[in-house]
Formats: structure tokens, sequence, C-alpha cells
């Protein structure tokens, strides 16, 4: 399950997004979110990721 937040990051002339993907621990059972800023293009291919 993975969540994508709306708001975009500006900077100078580079527009970036947070994405924010929650990953459940196979020992635990617990899950944890990874966050990455990238560029809105890339965004599909982080959530892809394992």
């Amino acid at each position: 399950m993975a969540k994508k937040t709306v708001a975009s990051l500006q900077t100078s002339s580079k527009r970036l997004s947070k994405a924010i993907k929650m990953i459940k621990s196979p020992k635990s059972g617990a899950y944890t979110f990874v966050e990455a800023i990238v560029q809105p293009e890339k965004v599909n291919d982080f959530l892809a990721k394992k």
C-alpha cells in the first residue's frame, strides 16, 4: 500500500514532489514509512520499487 502526497515542493527552477511509501516489515509485521523527494515524473517509479 502506498500513499502519495499532493503538495509539491518548488526550489528555484526545479519542481519536486514528496512521496511517502508504507512498507510492512516481514519480521515484526509493523509498518514503516519511507519518504523521498523526487521529480514528479519519477514518483510512480519510486512507489513501484520494493
